[in-house]
């Protein structure tokens, strides 16, 4: 067994050059299994909800200075949703303003086909995590430029999608 425990403060934050904190995050997603066992070309993505809420969101967080932006995005991915996979292609980079904090982010977004939910994971008493499909989960996802990132993933090729 392995102890996760989710990376706490700014010490090591990434800042880009007119000083908007960078931010990573990941849309968890794999292909719809039926009840016969054959997969379908239907994805469906994970959802958590905020640490302080019922707001639907994807994973996502700090960009720290020791690791790369793909690692940052898998991160984020098993420290609040709890899943493990490969990361693929960005799907796209979003300038936004936090409502709660009044400051300036700058977003970077990433598919993550899930190859594994974990059982325990670092974030696991503060926040729920739901399958739905695409349609669901840009209704409950409250970020538009994470609505927008939807959009690309189902947008793509199905060949970059496996």
């Amino acid at each position: 067994m392995v102890c996760l425990v989710s990376r706490t403060g700014r010490h090591l934050q990434r800042y880009d050059n007119l000083g908007r904190r960078q931010v990573v995050g990941c849309i968890p997603y794999r292909f719809k299994c039926s009840s016969d066992g054959t997969i379908s070309d239907e994805l469906e993505v994970l959802v958590i909800s905020s640490q302080k809420g019922q707001k639907m969101m994807f994973p996502k967080g700090g960009w720290e200075l020791d690791e790369s932006i793909e690692e940052a995005a898998l991160r984020e991915s098993i420290e609040e949703a709890g899943v493990i996979g490969n990361v693929e292609c960005e799907l796209g980079k979003w300038y936004f303003i936090s409502k709660s904090h009044g400051t300036f982010y700058e977003g970077y977004m990433f598919p993550l086909l899930v190859k594994e939910e974990l059982d325990f994971w670092p974030e696991q008493n503060v926040r729920r995590r739901t399958w739905m499909n695409v349609k669901e989960a840009r209704d409950v996802c409250q970020h538009w430029w994470m609505k927008e990132a939807l959009d690309i993933l189902v947008e793509r090729p199905a060949s970059l999608q496996q």
